[in-house]
């Protein structure tokens, strides 16, 4: 697929497991992917972006992986269309033990959809290895040849799964014996173990091998499918490991793991008082870049690599990061415990630490031009693997000033979000200004939708509070000066406020324009609130199956086709 930035495209962020379709099992996968692909292609959208596929922890955040690399299972479409090794009988026995209508009902529900496609992956391995494996056939041949030529990564993965499953499916490594808390220790562990414990972890390994072949297989094919329909697919690549990862588990000498990445304190998330008074705490450890050098970060040239093999772009989380990180003396689990305390109160429970920027912050021009030069020198061996106009930096929150001309320089695009990228004025820049590199949105996941937004602006413009009245009317002024609207403010949400703010976001000079799914068809689903528990962040599903999405709203969708072609958008 020919991508360049001289040709402007149009996109759509939808969190895979948020999207719905006829036939789901409760959760988004590649066949959901396939048709939004499909609807994209039809519709004049050159982009589908997603969240992380890697596979996740406990916690269902698919920024807290347990592998850089592996797939997460429920991201495999298990129905025996999709999963030739599954025998239809099967599929419908196994279905007929779960209640899939419930599963398809309202939130995703991890630990049902879970168990359903495990156990479908499980009956299909079972078949796969009589039919295939027993009998040396060409696709048993195929498995092997994936198997060899991605063991540098599989072979750690796969024991750490099986381990995974031995105890309990907990990934938490404290947990476990010191004997089998990392790879080096577990191989010798297992040298040593009963034949009937080499006998259960060895199909253990197997079976888990043979899930990451079938996901590779089909998010390759899905890939190849893009290319057809002229849809580029967007992956993500989180910042960090989970702590608690096949990665660690691995290479741990890779890692500081005396140090928890995240975040400063901002007051955009100041609804949580954790993180309004301390930062986000996000539980990764930081990489040890002096070690990583050693080997030419191959640890990451592997990452990008195979990762590439199943997308066109990348787009990588926290580009600062590469620069300088936020970290925490402290994990998580000890938040509420620092929370009440003061900074001498915190440093004599941390020896005198503080959360704090590493390698350092920039109060010095020297320490500047430290962080300046490790994200420089990162960033290039980072393009060096993707190819140029590959990848897209996510360059928001407090940025640096050495960062985006580091970016622009290496012709990496980075991110323009209209409410926070003023000009001298302080208004918002005109998109028409917005420089050609740069993907432009209104949000992120981990923001409220546009309609919600709005909204609250809206409710907040007819306070009492003169203040916070005059606020919320400022802030429906600069992002309809910025979509360049005439409405009479305030107004209340309206077709017509839906579509000029796209229109205006697809106007822009970026190269990119994408809209999250919330924000395309104007509904307020929100996927992800920063730093709170629950179950209200990564299970809100989209209320309509995609399939559906041209019945539902037929004005809706004429109306972005329209507006595509009279931006220079619509993909052909």
């Amino acid at each position: 697929m020919k991508l360049s930035p001289d040709r402007k495209l149009s996109g759509i962020l939808a969190p895979l497991f948020a999207l719905r379709t006829a036939d789901d099992l409760g959760i988004g996968d590649t066949e959901s992917l396939k048709e939004l692909v499909d609807w994209s292609s039809a519709h004049g959208f050159g982009l589908v972006q997603v969240l992380p596929i890697n596979e996740t922890g406990g916690d269902n955040s698919p920024y807290n992986i347990i592998s850089s690399l592996a797939l997460d299972p429920t991201t495999i479409a298990t129905n025996p269309k999709a999963l030739k090794d599954l025998p239809a009988a099967d599929f419908k026995k196994i279905c007929a033990k779960h209640d899939i209508a419930a599963l398809r009902t309202g939130k995703v529900n991890y630990r049902g959809v879970r168990a359903l496609k495990g156990a479908l992956l499980e009956a299909a391995y079972k078949k796969f290895k009589t039919k295939h494996l027993k009998e040396k056939t060409r696709r048993a041949k195929e498995f092997a040849t994936w198997s060899k030529e991605n063991a540098a990564w599989l072979e750690p993965y796969t024991l750490f799964r099986a381990l995974v499953r031995l105890h309990g499916d907990n990934e938490n490594t404290d947990l476990w014996p010191k004997k089998q808390r990392t790879y080096a220790t577990a191989k010798k562990w297992l040298s040593s173990a009963s034949p009937a414990d080499k006998r259960k972890v060895r199909a253990l390994r197997d079976f888990f091998a043979y899930v990451q072949w079938i996901a590779y297989r089909q998010w390759s094919e899905l890939k190849a499918y893009g290319d057809e329909r002229n849809v580029a697919l967007v992956g993500d690549v989180p910042v960090g490991v989970s702590i608690f990862s096949a990665d660690v588990f691995a290479q741990p000498e890779i890692f500081d793991l005396t140090r928890s990445a995240g975040a400063p304190p901002e007051k955009v998330f100041a609804a949580d008082p954790f993180t309004a008074k301390w930062g986000q705490n996000w539980g990764f450890p930081l990489y040890n870049w002096n070690e990583m050098a050693k080997d030419d970060y191959a640890w990451w040239r592997q990452r990008l690599r195979t990762t590439m093999e199943i997308f066109h772009f990348l787009r990588v989380d926290h580009a600062l990061g590469f620069f300088r990180i936020y970290s925490f003396p402290w994990r998580p689990e000890r938040n509420d415990e620092f929370l009440p305390l003061s900074e001498e109160e915190a440093k004599a429970r941390t020896g005198g630490e503080l959360p704090r920027f590493v390698p350092g912050d920039d109060s010095t021009e020297e320490s500047c031009e430290m962080n300046r030069a490790q994200g420089d020198r990162l960033f290039r061996m980072i393009v060096e693997e993707t190819g140029k106009h590959r990848l897209i930096a996510e360059d928001l929150g407090e940025m640096s000033p050495y960062v985006r001309p580091v970016l622009q320089a290496q012709e990496i695009p980075g991110f323009k979000i209209p409410l926070w990228e003023i000009a001298p004025d302080g208004w918002p820049t005109p998109g028409r200004e917005y420089e050609r590199l740069s993907l432009a949105t209104y949000a992120t996941h981990d923001h409220p939708a546009l309609r919600a937004y709005w909204n609250e602006w809206y409710t907040n413009s007819q306070s009492p509070d003169p203040h916070k009245a005059h606020a919320a009317l400022r802030q429906m002024q600069e992002i309809t000066r910025f979509a360049e609207m005439n409405v009479q403010l305030p107004a209340p949400w309206s077709d017509e406020v839906h579509e000029g703010l796209l229109r205006g976001l697809f106007a822009s000079n970026s190269w990119l324009a994408v809209n999250m799914i919330t924000d395309i068809f104007g509904t307020a689903e929100r996927f992800n609130v920063p730093g709170a528990i629950g179950d209200q962040n990564w299970t809100d599903r989209f209320p309509v199956p995609v399939a559906e999405w041209d019945k539902h709203w037929p004005q809706k969708v004429a109306k972005l086709g329209a507006m595509m072609r009279e931006t220079g958008r619509y993909s052909a």
